[in-house]
This record gives C-alpha cells, structure tokens and sequence, in this order.
C-alpha cells in the first residue's frame, strides 16, 4: 500500500528501465481508436471518443442516436473537443464525446477492471467532460495501488439542450424530455457494449458525480433496472448531490419553461404547437443560448426557485425521489451519499447574512419568512411554522454545529437539507445491499471545497495525507469492491465508513482525520421533507 506519490516515483522508474507501454488501439464496431500512453502519469488514455450522434438540427432535443461510422482508417483521439452549449458563446452542439483513462494496459493482457463513470456538475446549466493530463479524479485512482479501474467521463447536454420540459416535447415524434438524462445512460449502455475491449467488466460498474453530477446519479439511480429501464450499474457515489424541484413535464412551472423559451427565440409567433417546436429545432444555437441564460437568471431567487432541471416523464423518470425512496424498489445494491455542512449557503440569497437590505433581504426574521416561502410556495402555513419553529428554530443545532443562531446558517440549512443532504441521505438509505453517508465538515464546508481532496492533483493532499488517503481511498475502495473499508489505508486510529442501516451513523470528514457521529437530527429533518414531498414536489 503506497500513497501516490511514491506509486509516481516508482512508476516512472520503472518506466525509465522497460521503455512505457505502447499508445492502445481498440477496435470497436464503428471505428478503430487510437489511444496514448502517458509516462509522467503512468496511465493510458482515450481523450475524445465519440459514443453517439451529433444531436443537431432534428436530433436537437432528442433521445441520442448510435454514433456513425468513423471514416478514417485509425481515429486519434488524443485530441480536444467542446462542451455542449452553455454560458455566453461556449460549446457546440457536436458534443456527445467521452474520455477514458486507466492504469496502463496492453490488449493482450486478459484484465477485466471494474469501471467508473463520473457526470460532471455545473447545476444542469452548464460543465463539460474534457479532461487534461493528468485527468479529473486522478488522485482517487491513484491514492493506493489496491485500485485499478477505468474511469470514464462523458458530455451530456445541459440547459434547454438538455432539460426542455413540456407537453409540445412529449408528444413530438423526434424529440424527448431529459435528453441530458439520456446522453448518460446512454454513455452507461456504450459501457456495457464496448467496455471489454478496453480491459473493462462491463458487471462491475460505478457512477459518481458532484452537484449536479451528484443530482444525475440520483437520477440514474432512480431509472436503474426500474419501470423498463436496463440496470447498468451496481454502484452509485452521489456527492452533494444537486436535486432541485422536480416537476412533471406538463406541469404550470414545465410549461412556463417552455413557453419562454418559445417567446425569447421569437418562435412562439405562430401559435401553433408543430410550428413552435419546428422553430426551436431550426433557431441558431446562440438564439437558444441566450434565452436558456434568461431563463435561468429569472428563476435563481423567484418564487419556484426553478431553472433547468430534469423532470418526471413516465418514461425515464416514472417517481419522485421521495415516492421511490418510500416504494423500496430502488435497484442499485451499494450507494453511498455525501454531503458538506455549509453547502447550502452558496444557493441563498446573500442578503439573509447582513443586518442591512442586500439584494432584497436582511438577517431579519422578516426577510428569512419571506424566503422561506418563496422557496417552498407549495407549503402551507402550518407546513412553515413547522420548519420555522420545531425543524429550524432560531437557535438550533445539528449533528456537527454545536449551536447555529444566524438567519444565514438556518436558511442555508434548510436549502441543503432539501436539494442536497437528504437526497443523499435517502438514496443511501434505500440501498438494497449496503449504504453509506458521510459528510464533510473542514472549513469552510461550502459546496465544492471537498473537491481538493479528489479532483485534481495538488498541495493540500501532501500536507493532509491523511485525510486524502482516507477520503480519497475510501472513495476509490467503493469504486473497486463496493465497500469503503475494504482497502482502507488509515490505520486503525482513524474509524472507517459505518454501514447507514447497520448503524444508523455517518462518517464524518473533519481537519487531519474522521469521525462517526449518530445521525438523528438529519434524520429527522430528512424524514420531515419526505414526508410533505408532494407538496415541494421532490
């Protein structure tokens, strides 16, 4: 068990005295890749395949297509490619590519790793696959020479690209609701199809994402194996996940979506439903851009707190989180589900943090009411005294803040527990095997800041390596084996990952070690917004 460090210094010496592995060829039905070899990382890697059509022009808004056949004799993809349309003038619609990266290997080589599959976050609006050397999630595969696995990363669309709800979308012959949904399962079936050819078992497959990555695998979750949909994955690490409000298609707050977008792209002017979807196939991508951004600005603070989301569409999606979590019929035997203490605090307005009028809000617990029930408008009276006076109260605590007394921790509370810590906390306590939550506590505790630990290879994992080699190790340990602890590498001072239904505890990730604290207070609170999960809806 070596840390990466000495496992990259070991590597490259052995490189220096067996000349590096060859770059990798793999022969799919479509095409012949070429791959690269990599000595400073010692890895092998794939930077730009492409796993199905380009969904342009008809196929805009639509299901993803089977990739065409590749004309060149060899395809090198060792080359760039763009994110999907997203922000001002970012990305193309060309853009259903995936990376793949593992530890070296030579065809033949009779090897069957385990395979992870990472979805980007960026909040439904926004992110992209495109990793550079060395790749995103690295210093997880790499925390320990116990793991070997291959990671994947695919593009899938985002904002009205991606999630355009509606009735008009529903009915069309060439198009489908969450289309971005789709580009993920369907990296997931070019997974099961072709994986082999890498040295990957296409049986020993895991998901994870971060924010809205961490929302998809929520996503993927609730379709895996359920209501006619093939189950693709055992395995499901659901990090922060971003789970907003989640509408059917046909809904008021659906429809309003798509009906702006019809007015922003001057294409509701016929009136007719063919027409105007007709217009927002043909209308430039940048007409579509600029009006997705619109749209997304209007609905950061209003009322339905509402931007692009993915949305029930009886096909894909049949259930609600909180119905699917209450049915017991989720069909992913290991899920794990973390969280950040703070996070919530980065989604609400700033305002609530100061005594003076900013943005429309104050600390006052006038300004917090008012806020409340705009995020929650579908919440009766009796349903906000709960939440302000037994859930919330003004001086309250929860499983790692000894005592809260700002309006700014409570409100961002309230926002985590919905969208992001409990949808962790009920995917992982509907796993049919085994489930797991942590949450992680290191100042400041924002969304995203436990990423310095898995990410990217930097600093802070040589001055904390005890938390990176057990945060990024137990992480790396699901994705091999589907426990955390099995090639855990802290001694045995620092407690492992405690099974959720076994204990009924969480694994807590706090400065230079871990901890394990009873989960009752997020318990309870969890078990609240299930409870009224209709009325959310989510």
């Amino acid at each position: 068990m070596i840390s990466i460090y000495s496992f990259l210094c070991l590597s490259l010496a052995l490189i220096g005295a067996t000349n590096a592995y060859d770059d990798p060829v793999v022969h799919l039905d479509y095409g012949t890749l070429q791959g690269k070899y990599d000595t400073t990382y010692n890895i092998s890697y794939f930077r730009k395949i492409p796993f199905a059509a380009s969904p342009t022009g008809q196929n805009r808004f639509r299901a993803p297509q089977p990739p065409l056949k590749l004309n060149s004799s060899i395809y090198d993809t060792d080359q760039t490619f763009d994110m999907c349309p997203q922000r001002t003038v970012n990305g193309s619609e060309d853009c259903l590519y995936l990376g793949l990266y593992s530890r070296p290997w030579v065809q033949s080589e009779d090897i069957r790793r385990p395979v992870l599959v990472v979805f980007y976050g960026g909040a439904f609006i926004e992110g992209d696959a495109l990793f550079g050397i060395p790749p995103n999630s690295y210093p997880v595969l790499n925390a320990s020479t116990l793991n070997d696995y291959i990671v994947i990363y695919p593009n899938y669309r985002t904002n009205a690209f991606g999630f355009l709800p509606g009735k008009s979308i529903k009915e069309s012959s060439t198009s489908d609701l969450n289309p971005g949904l789709l580009d993920q399962q369907y990296a997931l079936k070019w997974v099961q199809t072709n994986i082999d050819r890498f040295g990957g078992n296409p049986k020993n497959v895991s998901i994870w994402g971060q924010s809205a990555g961490g929302g998809s695998v929520v996503a993927q979750v609730l379709a895996n194996g359920r209501n006619g949909n093939p189950k693709l994955f055992s395995k499901a690490l659901a990090s922060s996940p971003f789970w907003p409000k989640s509408y059917r298609y046909d809904e008021p707050e659906a429809e309003a979506i798509y009906n702006q977008l019809a007015n922003l792209t001057g294409c509701a002017s016929s009136g007719h439903d063919l027409e105007t979807l007709d217009c927002l196939k043909s209308v430039d991508v940048q007409t579509i851009r600029d009006a997705s951004l619109i749209i997304d600005d209007d609905s950061t603070y209003t009322t339905s707190s509402y931007t692009w989301a993915p949305v029930i569409d009886g096909e894909f999606l049949h259930d609600t989180l909180t119905d699917a979590v209450s049915s017991g019929t989720l069909n992913t035997e290991y899920i794990w589900g973390m969280y950040n203490t703070h996070e919530g605090q980065n989604f609400i307005p700033s305002g609530l943090d100061y005594e003076e009028l900013t943005g429309g809000y104050n600390s006052s617990a006038a300004s917090f009411h008012e806020w409340l029930v705009g995020f929650l408008p579908g919440l009766s009276r009796t349903q906000i005294e709960k939440v302000e006076n037994v859930y919330y109260p003004v001086i309250g605590s929860t499983e790692t803040i000894t005592e809260y007394n700002t309006t700014y921790i409570r409100a961002g509370l309230i926002y985590r527990d919905v969208v992001l810590s409990c949808p962790a906390y009920w995917v992982a306590s509907a796993a049919p095997e085994r489930g797991y939550v942590g949450e992680y506590s290191i100042a400041p505790a924002t969304h995203g800041s436990d990423a310095i630990y898995w990410d990217t290879v930097n600093s802070v994992q040589k001055t904390n390596p005890v938390v990176y080699e057990g945060y990024a190790g137990a992480f790396a340990s699901f994705f091999q084996t589907g426990d955390p602890n099995a090639h855990k590498l802290t001694n045995a001072s620092e407690p492992g990952v405690p099974g959720l239904k076994k204990t009924g505890e969480e694994f807590v990730v706090v400065d230079y070690g871990f901890g394990t604290v009873r989960l009752t207070q997020l318990a309870k609170r969890c078990n609240f917004w299930k409870s009224i999960g209709k009325d959310i809806p989510i």
